[in-house]
């Protein structure tokens, strides 16, 4: 049997499916609890809301590595696409609720996510800018497409398709025999490399370290 906060998540998910708002009372009585069960396990309803919206997002970003990053950064763009279009309302609100200034907790999962993958394209030397500047502007690519499809009555994936392709060879670049390696895409691969295993290094020697790259990098 479903626990109170399993059946509390559970109807606010279904509702805002059904009409994107909830009220406290409408969630309370279909997960047939009193308010306070609520306050007790949320806070408040946007504490509720916020978990909600957070469970599904977590799932979503769960993406196994396959060991090839450029394969798994096409995955993850399609994965987020897909997600907003099964889950409109949801997606509505985790990126809807937008403040000057404040990054949103609940949609840190998907940007960590995507962070971790190009950082693993720049191990392997495919990364033309810093992990964070080019997961900045793959995300930003990839949620306009995604409420641009919502808004569409036939969504066009083909669209999607082209602006990830395009996203992609704004940040990456693929290594070969005959491209001379440069002093940013080396300071990018060292970076990446060192973040994965610093080895000896003391938290001040990865910090300098660190600053150095970046430096090189841009």
């Amino acid at each position: 049997m479903q626990n109170a906060r399993d059946r509390l998540l559970l109807a606010a998910a279904e509702l805002l499916q059904g009409v994107g708002t909830v009220s406290t009372r409408a969630v309370c009585d279909r997960a047939g609890v009193q308010a306070p069960t609520l306050y007790h396990h949320f806070g408040s309803k946007q504490g509720l809301i916020d978990a909600v919206a957070n469970h599904g997002f977590t799932q979503y970003t769960a993406v196994e590595s396959s060991g090839d990053p450029l394969d798994d950064l096409r995955e993850g763009w399609d994965r987020h696409v897909r997600f907003g279009l099964e889950h409109p309302s949801f997606y509505g609100l985790l990126y809807g609720r937008v403040e000057p200034g404040k990054p949103c907790a609940i949609t840190a999962p998907a940007h960590a996510a995507l962070r971790e993958r190009l950082t693993a394209a720049a191990a392997r030397g495919m990364l033309r800018v810093p992990a964070d500047d080019a997961a900045e502007q793959v995300l930003a690519a990839n949620v306009g497409v995604t409420l641009t499809l919502i808004s569409q009555p036939e969504p066009d994936f083909g669209l999607s398709g082209r602006v990830r392709e395009a996203a992609l060879a704004g940040v990456l670049h693929t290594p070969s025999a005959d491209t001379p390696t440069t002093r940013a895409s080396a300071a990018l691969t060292l970076r990446a490399l060192a973040d994965d295993d610093p080895g000896d290094l003391t938290p001040g020697e990865r910090g300098l370290l660190g600053e150095l790259l970046d430096r090189l990098a841009r």
